[in-house]
């Protein structure tokens, strides 16, 4: 039995160690602040609020799974807001009924719980009125954008018949730039002729790249279309010669993703060897109503453009092979061996985003240091170690995976002995992360990776999340 001294000793050294973690996490150094309160936490169990504070850090790096446990065990309050972050509206509200009755005069408990059960009641109304699915209709069959006139004092760019060209899309962006809208008759025009292109691919892609030609591959964008543009600076504008994959997460949290998915799909119109585009986990309506890109497209298009996006973005592929060798997914592998890209391709994905199940898996699973499979921090899909990356390689005749979903600090990470890479694209991601951001470029024959970073650039004082749900907000 350790002696009292002792105990004394680790108790000190864990609220040493739970000051370098505050400190850490104040600098934006979330990963850091983990650790240390893991340290803490080591040291002494029995204080809650290592635990609470480290739920907080794994909110921060969106691994809600993580954040719910440790929050179970620290209290209802850090559980409610990663279980709001998650869009788990009706177990947020348990949780915050609970700090109510144990704090019935706290302001900030009470402002909570109000929010929550608006967001409750919200989604038990929109639940109520929704049209069963067999009497619905598309969105798409009640939009003729050829009838809508355009003012004669617009003078933003516009689109010459049916044909997007590369001329409008330079002037559109430049538009974007100067924080100017594009009319409503075009953003139509795009997603309409993007939605009949998009319906048309299966669920898993093959790209070719000719011998002495190369391929770019960039990962999370999330809204950051001044850095897009920064991508296009340093590596020059999607084109036949110059293709791109985008993998999937181009909306939510950065408050430009309507400039940010107007520009790809523009570039998807204009040539569909240019740009090819992978279904991230945020392209979901339960992400968008959370993180930002549902109000703004309220606030800068129209209404209907939301349910337009939505189902536009159940159209995406969901994964991509390169030269038959190099498999391209937002998120990752699979609870269970032995599935082949037939499979993939085979998967039904014109819906939202089940919680479990290949389709998820593919866009929301993580790799792990560790061997095998475990819990999925985020608490959806799952994390995988090397030798299930080598397995699903070797049974798909395979050299190599990327994927993206995960800020890291250089902008990729190289796993699993070289067999997997995580590619993200928003620098500074929200502003605080302080990350680079990257690239991949490939050149056939041979394919290896060559990696390109970046930093970020400035941009208009718009700061992110400005468009996200109340109730997400009081907890950023």
């Amino acid at each position: 039995m350790p002696s009292m001294a002792a105990e004394n000793s680790d108790v000190s050294k864990a609220e040493q160690i739970k000051l370098q973690a505050n400190e850490a996490f104040k600098a934006h150094k979330y990963s850091q602040a983990i650790d240390l309160y893991t340290q803490a936490i080591e040291l002494n169990s029995e204080n809650a609020v290592y635990l609470a504070n480290r739920a907080l850090a794994h909110t921060k790096l969106e691994e809600y799974g993580s954040a719910i446990h440790d929050a179970s065990k620290a209290g209802y309050y850090r559980r409610g807001a990663a279980y709001l972050a998650m869009g788990k509206f009706k177990e947020a509200l348990k949780d915050f009924q609970q700090v109510k009755r144990i704090c019935p005069n706290d302001p900030d408990a009470s402002k909570k719980l109000k929010e929550c059960e608006k967001a409750v009641m919200k989604l038990k109304f929109e639940e109520a009125i929704a049209t069963p699915s067999s009497e619905q209709h598309s969105v798409a069959e009640s939009i003729d954008f050829r009838t809508i006139d355009v003012e004669p004092q617009y003078g933003g760019a516009r689109i010459e018949g049916d044909v997007v060209t590369l001329e409008f899309i330079k002037k559109m962006m430049h538009e974007f730039k100067n924080q100017k809208s594009l009319h409503k008759r075009y953003a139509f025009q795009i997603v309409m002729q993007t939605r009949e292109i998009l319906m048309a691919l299966p669920s898993l892609v093959d790209v070719k790249v000719p011998d002495g030609k190369h391929f770019t591959v960039c990962g999370d964008i999330h809204g950051q279309f001044f850095d897009l543009l920064n991508i296009f600076e340093l590596n020059g504008l999607p084109s036949d010669e110059n293709p791109y994959l985008f993998n999937g997460d181009f909306v939510d949290r950065g408050s430009f993703s309507v400039e940010v998915i107007l520009t790809l799909f523009a570039f998807k119109c204009m040539s569909q060897s240019a740009i090819y585009l992978s279904r991230g986990n945020h392209e979901s309506k339960s992400m968008n109503k959370i993180y930002g890109f549902e109000g703004e497209v309220k606030s800068k298009l129209t209404d209907k453009f939301v349910e337009l996006f939505a189902q536009v973005f159940c159209y995406l592929p969901l994964a991509h092979v390169i030269n038959n060798k190099i498999f391209v997914v937002h998120g990752g592998l699979f609870s269970t061996d032995g599935v082949k890209l037939s499979q993939i391709k085979a998967i039904n994905r014109f819906c939202e985003p089940p919680e479990e199940g290949l389709m998820c898996e593919l866009l929301w699973s993580d790799p792990q240091s560790d061997p095998g499979r475990g819990p999925s921090k985020r608490g959806v899909g799952l994390s995988f170690g090397g030798d299930v990356t080598k397995r699903f390689l070797k049974d798909n005749n395979l050299d190599l995976i990327v994927r993206s979903h995960e800020v890291k600090d250089d902008g990729y990470e190289i796993e699993h002995d070289g067999k997997l890479i995580t590619v993200f694209s928003a620098p500074n991601y929200c502003d605080q992360m302080g990350n680079k951001g990257a690239f991949i470029r490939f050149e056939a024959p041979v394919m290896e990776p060559k990696i390109v970073t970046f930093s970020a650039v400035t941009h208009p004082d718009v700061k992110p999340m400005a468009y996200a749900s109340n109730f997400l907000r009081m907890f950023s």
